[in-house]
């Protein structure tokens, strides 16, 4: 079918469930520019059109597999072809491989790609190739595909090698699970589901491998485990049970609307106390010493939300005072104030006076425009690709995920705190306001799939550069954020990255001590100021050097050793022992002597042992000829391990064992050497 006309009218609010009809009623020919192609090149499918036929031919050049001949085959050079310009076009608009979200979504395309490729026996990575064809052929209607081509190679190149290493080893698990299946039965989900946590298989991937198969899968129970897992996961997080502390929040605040937030205008303010919690249970009064949870109508401490910590400070009452330690969202938009009372008493239906900690405000609001600052820089720095993954914003630090295939070095972690500063140092001003999500959109305002805004959102402004939604508080100029240090940068999971920075006097604090610090070394290495840097390369290099010496002078000793070892050798039918004892060397150093003394020994057993720090190691080895006739390193070795009260390996050639009886070494290589005499008396 090429024309294909859908008649829309109807405003559903479920399947079935018709509301009323739609403002205006139109009609959908189905014919895209892909149906119009195929009609006009005569072909059968989009897949022979001029475009994708030619990313199909890359597809059969890495399989293989020539289109046409095998409909199996045909189904997965399409799905190579199809996916890999999905993923081209998905990457160059900023998407990356994670397990949520349109990164999920890439991820499965990319990965049932590989597959396919996999199954039609591709040796080597694909995914490079097909991106290459496709920027070629649809680069000059896309230019932003060619601006981002080498770093769509690049992640998608490196999200396939991680794949693959994981591939095989799935299928291995999934073919073990359908053998022990009866005939018919679907697989079941703990099965899908650890092919998912375990292996990052989607279970989309897995379906589709047992409908290869004629088979299903549980999908309930694939739910179930996925359910149980996030159920202990948060209990975990949050130490009890989450549903049971709900609904006792829903009991005692059912009849509470909200908490009136004045927290952006003013860090004091005026209200009643609606409700006490303590230990789980509504009180109407509570005391000295006892911790609380208490619920105002009136508030200006904010509430943990947006990556930024709850406020602390003070809520007081005629008879008592209560210090809050954190600001929690108990239930949405009503704010639980948890803290301890430190004097006096309080209860239920007490005017009282709040004020939030200022110092902790301050820093705290420091941090969250020194966030939005670096996340501006980040993206104007590393891509457009990078979007936030998660975020602290607390007095004492703030710390930033973001997508990003690789890690950052550090010539790139110097140029974006740089950039950052700059822009502090320009004391741009920070506005914020409240509009409706369209108009934040208008305004530009970035917001990120996965986010969830009302029709109101809070946009903050930050300069001319940088426009977020973002309901958190912040400092009126970047000025105020101080010196932004970033003091690390790591990964989280695939494709998230995290730095963590200080800002303000935590900044300040941080770079002293660091100045403290290079003032000790530079007096440790007697350096001038401005100097440490090349006295502790100066240092080094002569550490170095002296460390060369002394490697050189141990050699000569071992050297040494070994041959009064050889020349106190005893001869035993055709062949020869060694044996002695060497404190100090510690294990390195006695097998490096053990295979100075098997180079020159010949045909003949050797037994060492050595005594550093109080720790022992006998060394065995036994030269081919004597292992060919059933003599054994491992064997020697294994009883004079007894005296030591340890074990060792059982190599045949060349064994090492120890334990911790020091004191027994003497006994040790007596034993080894017994035996080792007993060998060759054997033969």
């Amino acid at each position: 079918e090429y024309w294909n006309l859908v008649f829309m009218q109807y405003i559903q609010d479920e399947p079935y469930n018709v509301v009323g009809n739609l403002p205006m009623k139109s009609i959908d020919t189905g014919m895209g520019l892909e149906r119009v192609s195929t009609l006009l090149q005569g072909v059968d499918t989009i897949f022979e059109t001029n475009t994708i036929r030619s990313i199909l031919a890359v597809a059969e050049n890495a399989t293989g597999a020539r289109y046409g001949h095998n409909d199996k085959a045909d189904i997965s050079l399409r799905i190579m072809a199809d996916h890999a310009r999905a993923v081209t076009f998905l990457i160059s608009d900023g998407v990356v491989p994670s397990n949520e979200g349109r990164g999920y979504i890439l991820r499965r395309l990319l990965r049932r790609a590989v597959r396919h490729a996999h199954m039609l026996g591709a040796g080597e990575n694909v995914m490079e190739k097909l991106v290459d064809v496709t920027v070629a052929e649809m680069g000059p209607a896309y230019p932003a595909i060619v601006e981002k081509h080498d770093f769509i190679v690049e992640l998608a190149g490196r999200e396939e090698q991680q794949f693959r290493r994981t591939l095989a080893t799935g299928e291995q698990l999934l073919d073990s699970a359908l053998e022990a299946l009866t005939e018919g039965a679907p697989i079941p989900g703990e099965t899908a589901f650890k092919l998912h946590d375990t292996l990052g298989f989607p279970i989309e991937l897995t379906a589709e491998i047992a409908r290869e198969r004629g088979l299903e899968v549980d999908r309930k129970g694939f739910e179930e485990a996925m359910g149980e897992q996030k159920r202990r996961a948060r209990a975990a997080f949050e130490g009890g049970n989450e549903g049971d502390t709900a609904e006792v929040y829903r009991s005692v605040l059912r009849d509470i609307d909200q908490t009136e937030f004045i927290g952006y205008e003013s860090l004091e303010g005026a209200g009643s106390i609606l409700s006490i919690l303590r230990e789980g249970e509504v009180v109407e009064r509570a005391d000295e010493g006892q911790e609380v949870e208490v619920f105002l109508d009136v508030s200006p401490f904010y509430a943990e939300s947006g990556g930024q910590v709850g406020d602390a400070g003070l809520i007081r009452t005629e008879t008592g005072t209560i210090k809050i330690k954190d600001t929690q969202f108990t239930l949405p938009e009503i704010r639980g104030h948890r803290g301890v009372v430190t004097g006096g008493y309080v209860q239920s239906g007490q005017e009282v006076k709040t004020s939030v900690d200022e110092l902790f405000r301050e820093r705290t609001k420091k941090n969250h425009t020194g966030t939005h600052i670096l996340h501006w820089a980040l993206r104007d720095i590393l891509g457009g690709h990078v979007h936030q993954a998660g975020s602290l914003v607390a007095p004492d630090r703030l710390r930033f995920d973001f997508s990003h295939h690789s890690a950052v070095d550090r010539e790139a972690l110097q140029h974006i705190e740089k950039v950052v500063n700059e822009r502090v140092i320009e004391n741009s001003t920070v506005t914020t306001v409240e509009t409706s999500k369209a108009d934040a959109e208008k305004m530009g305002a970035l917001a990120f799939f996965g986010d969830k805004y009302g029709e109101k959102v809070r946009v903050v402004k930050t300069g001319d550069f940088s426009t977020e939604f973002c309901g958190g508080t912040h400092v009126p100029t970047t000025g105020q954020v101080g010196p932004l240090v970033l003091v690390s940068e790591g990964s989280v999971g695939s494709n998230i990255r995290r730095v963590e920075a200080l800002t303000g006097s935590a900044a300040y604090d941080h770079l002293a001590g660091l100045r403290a610090k290079l003032h000790e070394i530079g007096e440790a290495l007697r350096a001038q100021p401005g100097r440490e840097v090349d006295a502790a390369l100066s240092t080094a290099d002569r550490l170095r050097l002296a460390e060369e010496r002394l490697s050189e002078f141990a050699d000569r000793d071992r050297a040494n050793a070994a041959s009064s070892l050889l020349d106190a050798a005893e001869e035993i039918a055709g062949a020869r022992v060694a044996s002695g004892r060497v404190d100090g060397l510690g294990g390195d150093g006695v097998r490096s002597l053990a295979f100075q003394v098997r180079d020159r020994l010949g045909s003949g057993i050797g037994v060492f042992g050595s005594v550093t720090d109080g720790k022992a190691a006998l060394i065995v080895f036994a030269s081919e000829d004597l292992v060919d006739k059933g003599v054994s390193a491992g064997d020697i070795a294994a009883i004079g391990a007894k005296a030591l009260g340890g074990g060792g390996s059982r190599d045949p050639k060349l064994a090492q064992a120890g334990g911790p009886n020091a004191d027994g070494m003497d006994e040790a290589l007596d034993l080894a050497r017994g035996a080792a005499q007993e060998a060759l008396r054997g033969l």
